[in-house]
């Protein structure tokens, strides 16, 4: 592990080092993120007190542009953070290519922007030009604020956390962006398709569903009912990206439950993550696909 770390260059939110992709074997555990003024190690079990104090003091050198190193422990109840070294900060405001994301540490597990999906967010920003973009899981709307960005014409954003819709309104606002060509439904996906067809159809569909939420997702089982409506809200020629961050699904449940629910859909390219993304195993990361919709197929 220790011959991989470097310190941070820039701003950008990005990780710096990935355990959890088991490609460093006896640091499965450990992901180190740079939130700038941040360095936030998170481990999945406990970390030995000489590897902390070595991760604290490489991050600390004077070159460093870290204010605060903290630790999360995920395998504890509520995902505590700590601060190791320097300032207690928990409200950050993160740049990624160019645009501004509001972050929280300590309040939540997941702190509002998932850096696997940096190119995911750039493809949108780069294919939604003059497009009514539909974004399905939103969360706190990375690929609305990509999109207005790439100049849409409309968005909607979807999701069952008012919170995190909140979150993504406020993102808009810190970016300077238009809001009146955004819209935002708290609502339950699988209650309301009526309520995503009344704003369609849409030229651009975003897909990012979590792996499994408790008592509202089961993406196994759940993913196909989301694709075989596909044709009920996208536009013909629409573009279709689907994402997938299950470690037990790979690529091939995306491709056979789009042959089998949407046959209209044709394969047009897949986005990695970030190359510091790395899988010892290939399928087990991060899967994006993008897909064309043939009305008429």
């Amino acid at each position: 592990m220790l011959e991989h770390l470097s310190l941070p260059i820039d701003n950008d939110a990005k990780r710096l080092f990935h355990g959890r992709g088991h490609a460093y074997p006896g640091f499965e555990h450990i992901c180190i993120d740079w939130f700038s003024p941040v360095i936030l190690i998170t481990a999945y079990k406990a970390i030995s007190a000489d590897l902390l104090n070595y991760l604290v003091e490489f991050f600390s050198q004077p070159q460093t542009p870290a204010k605060s190193i903290q630790l999360q422990q995920r395998y504890l109840a509520q995902a505590p953070v700590t601060v190791l070294w320097g300032d207690e900060i928990s409200e950050l405001e993160l740049t990624e290519s160019g645009l501004k994301y509001q972050a929280t540490l300590g309040r939540t597990q997941n702190h509002g922007l998932f850096l696997d999906m940096a190119l995911g967010r750039d493809w949108v920003r780069a294919h939604s030009k003059n497009k009514s973009v539909l974004n399905l899981f939103a969360y706190t709307c990375g690929f609305s604020m990509a999109a207005h960005a790439g100049g849409a014409r409309k968005i909607v954003n979807l999701d069952m956390s008012k919170a995190a819709l909140r979150r993504g309104r406020e993102n808009h606002l810190l970016n300077q962006q238009d809001p009146s060509i955004v819209q935002f439904e708290a609502v339950d996906l699988f209650k309301s398709f009526g309520r995503v067809r009344k704003h369609g159809p849409y030229d651009l569909v975003i897909c990012d569903p979590p792996a499994f939420q408790k008592g509202s997702v089961n993406i196994e089982r759940d993913y196909k009912k989301i694709i075989r409506r596909l044709p009920e809200f996208a536009a013909d020629q629409a573009l279709v990206m689907l994402c997938l961050n299950s470690p037990d699904l790979d690529d091939s449940f995306l491709t056979e439950t789009v042959a089998e629910y949407c046959p209209q859909c044709e394969f047009v390219e897949q986005i990695k993550a970030p190359l510091v993304f790395k899988e010892a195993v290939s399928g087990k990361g991060l899967k994006i696909q993008v897909y064309k919709f043939n009305a008429v197929k």
